[in-house]
């Protein structure tokens, strides 16, 4: 791509992996699960989070082409497999801009800083503006666009900190009354509860990997930037929900509007300064939460946009770089225009039985990024056996078995998110854990399965059409 330029270095793809990975809302999501959540946040990070950044830390480090996943599968299983692997990659993150990340960001607005209604011209108006900025972020030359992802990075730990320190004064003030009552033992249904959000909060490393193109050293900086962001994505899970299962109830947690009622407890300890002090972290928070989406839609617009150019998805126009920005402006705007309708479906199906099965069709569509790793990890096994000529400036440890190991933990991890985010309920009852399925999501399980199963099937066939329409190959 002749209108590249080199604009990030180790600080910066470490920055924009914190930006895009540490989600606020799971972490509200995470501390419901009382107690064990503690003990499962941090055996995934043992058993899932440490090899999967191994292999992605080895493979981005070895093969650090534009397009980053797009590539590698390419290369080992071709084009065609590349093409539907990036789109379900890609496709998660404009949908969860338009239809969760927004929604997080006006209920904070609207809950700690400024009355927006539900409906409302000021409603809209937000959320609209919150996805365009997003979007907009991504269309700028990348080496503007890092400083705003770098912030997010920065307000996110920032936050972590603050909130924790906080927690821990008011503990001290009161008392650690929570940690009295966590049970820290592990349980089949936290396990079958907790894993998929947890895989899901911990995936996504790779990503900047996207714009390796764009990178100064990446040989040098992907395995440390992995490495480091991954560690700091550990303790900002881990620690906040330490301090609110040590200070508040589990259900003073529940997404977004709940860990902001966790902070409002907490700053209760800044007396008179505790509300203009709320105000300032409900601000933090909706700027961490469009960063997060700025970070992904930078990287996963990058990588779709390799796959259009490649002539794996419709035409090749449609994977062009500005010349100027040098970034793939066509593909942001689509990007653009999909959030933006995902954004008004949830605004019209907001009660009833439309309300529930929109929310079936948000969940899968989200859940696609893990359905993606099904591909991408087999992919980076391939390369490490069939490209063994390729110099590998970082090695997983104990060499190819180690490789294996982890792909293979990795892999095992995945295939269970994949499963119960397509299938949940056939486990429980496998393991003597009662499940109401009707209860939990508003639907029958013949529904669901339907509108599942028919979203990644509508998928597939883009991915087929985009390819077939796209241009042959070279």
């Amino acid at each position: 791509m002749p209108h590249l330029r080199r604009s990030l270095r180790r600080f910066d793809i470490m920055a924009m992996g914190i930006a895009a990975v540490i989600s606020f809302d799971v972490v509200g999501q995470i501390a419901t699960g009382g107690g064990e959540a503690l003990t499962w946040t941090a055996a995934l990070a043992f058993l899932f989070l440490v090899p999967y950044a191994l292999i992605f830390a080895e493979t981005g480090a070895a093969f650090p082409q534009e397009g980053g996943p797009y590539v590698w599968v390419k290369l080992a299983f071709g084009r065609f497999a590349a093409a539907l692997t990036t789109l379900f990659y890609w496709v998660t993150n404009p949908v969860w801009l338009g239809g969760s990340l927004v929604f997080a960001a006006a209920s904070a607005w609207d809950g700690f800083v400024f009355r927006l209604g539900t409906g409302t011209v000021a409603d809209y108006a937000f959320k609209l503006v919150f996805i365009w900025v997003s979007i907009l972020t991504a269309v700028v030359s990348l080496r503007r666009g890092k400083w705003i992802t770098t912030a997010g990075a920065i307000v996110k730990v920032g936050l972590v900190l603050l909130f924790t320190g906080t927690a821990l004064v008011y503990g001290i003030e009161h008392g650690f009354g929570g940690l009295h009552d966590a049970v820290l033992s592990p349980t089949t249904a936290g396990f079958l509860g907790l894993v998929p959000v947890l895989l899901f909060a911990y995936v996504g490393f790779e990503a900047p990997n996207a714009a390796g193109d764009e990178m100064h050293n990446p040989k040098r900086d992907v395995p440390v930037s992995i490495g480091v962001s991954a560690c700091v994505a550990a303790c900002c899970y881990l620690l906040p929900v330490v301090a609110i299962l040590s200070v508040a109830p589990a259900e003073r947690a529940s997404g977004i509007s709940g860990f902001l009622e966790a902070t409002a407890l907490v700053f209760g300890v800044y007396g008179s300064w505790g509300g203009p002090l709320l105000t300032t972290a409900a601000v933090m928070f909706v700027f961490a939460l469009l960063t997060q989406g700025s970070a992904w839609m930078i990287v996963s617009d990058r990588m779709q946009a390799m796959a259009a150019a490649d002539g794996a998805f419709f035409g090749r126009s449609l994977g062009a770089f500005h010349d100027r920005l040098g970034t793939p402006v066509r593909m942001n705007l689509l990007s653009g225009i999909t959030s933006t309708a995902f954004m008004f479906a949830a605004m019209t199906l907001v009660e009833g039985d439309t309300a529930a099965v929109f929310g079936v069709v948000l969940t899968v569509a989200i859940t696609t990024l893990l359905l993606s790793y099904l591909v991408i990890i087999p992919a980076l096994v391939v390369l490490r056996r069939r490209h063994t000529e390729v110099p590998r400036p970082y090695r997983v440890p104990f060499g190819t078995a180690g490789f294996l190991i982890c792909a293979g933990l990795a892999y095992l991890w995945i295939l269970l998110g994949s499963w119960t985010a397509l299938f949940p309920g056939t486990l429980e009852p496998l393991l003597g854990v009662a499940y109401d399925f009707q209860d939990i999501w508003g639907v029958s399980r013949i529904t669901f399965e339907t509108f599942t199963l028919g979203t990644v099937a509508a998928l597939l066939v883009v991915g087929v059409l985009g390819r077939a329409l796209g241009s042959p190959d070279r």
